[in-house]
């Protein structure tokens, strides 16, 4: 069986020199790396005590809702601003050029809930911070934050110092 790291691309020089861009649609489009992903991540979970998954839109979608279904826990979507119908709490986050909204459904996290957040790749860290954020706001407690990869080089786990941070892959650069 192949090793996660083999599903991924990675293509150089994108989207600029000298950046090695980590493409996760080819560890989506492969059955079984799909399949090693999902479970990887999951794995990441045992022994750990929580209430509910919330995934990061988008491809926090597609890797926390299988780990929910195969939990048996709810799933919380963490969407860009104006997509949810109902009252929200929302975070500002700084990107590399401009800032990004997020929000949370108000009713969507209750007080006291343990809460486990999935994202596809943590670079700088800045949104899933701000998902933290909007949990923490809910009264929720954030107990695992789990990554398919890792960009080591743009310190995104020193930013969630204090957190309880997973990654399957991590990649030493940018």
């Amino acid at each position: 069986m192949k090793k996660i790291e083999e599903y991924v691309r990675s293509i150089p020089d994108f989207p600029e020199p000298g950046i090695i861009f980590r493409d996760v649609t080819s560890v989506l489009q492969d059955a079984d790396g799909l399949q090693l992903a999902i479970d990887s991540m999951q794995d990441c979970l045992e022994g750990e005590e929580f209430d509910v998954i919330t995934g990061l839109e988008s491809r926090g979608f597609i890797f926390g809702m299988p780990i929910a279904y195969n939990l048996h826990k709810p799933f919380v979507l963490v969407r860009k601003a104006g997509k949810l119908p109902c009252e929200t709490v929302s975070r500002t986050y700084e990107l590399e050029y401009g800032s990004a909204t997020i929000e949370m459904h108000k009713d969507s996290i209750k007080p006291g809930q343990k809460v486990v957040i999935v994202d596809d790749l943590i670079a700088t860290g800045g949104s899933v911070e701000a998902a933290i954020k909007l949990v923490e706001e809910l009264g929720g407690e954030v107990v695992k934050v789990v990554f398919l990869m890792e960009l080591a080089g743009l310190k995104g786990r020193e930013r969630l110092k204090g957190y309880n941070v997973a990654s399957v892959i991590c990649y030493d650069g940018k």
